[in-house]
């Protein structure tokens, strides 16, 4: 089995252990919980990136995390259901922008046209 030196970015196709992983997570009431996303096809995944820096180019830099072992994460969502750990996904939905007020109500209708039977 392959070494992964410290630095390295690891293949797809490479069947070991990516090493140390930056993961996305979100406060939650009993602390941070990691984020579960969602693939193209719909399927929930971890996520888990090689770098800070690839992290905060996807998520943005005010995105927390922590780090974790690949085998960590696993077992981390494996309870949840979540088999599938996605390593420095690229391509993310644009972050939603800021509501805006909704257009008004159209007011009451007067009277209907008539309605004839035929």
């Amino acid at each position: 089995m392959a070494e992964l030196r410290y630095g390295e970015d690891p293949e797809p196709s490479d069947p070991f252990p990516a090493g140390p992983l930056y993961v996305p997570v979100r406060p939650g009431p009993f602390g941070y919980a990691a984020r579960i996303f969602r693939t193209p096809l719909g399927d929930r995944t971890a996520v888990g990136f090689t770098s800070e820096r690839r992290l905060a180019a996807t998520l943005g830099a005010g995105q927390a995390w922590i780090r974790l072992a690949e085998p960590a994460l696993r077992a981390l969502t494996a309870p949840l259901g979540v088999t599938v750990l996605t390593l420095d996904p690229q391509f993310t939905a644009p972050a939603p922008g800021p509501v805006s007020d909704p257009a008004p109500a159209p007011g009451p209708v007067s009277d209907p046209a008539p309605v004839f039977a035929a």
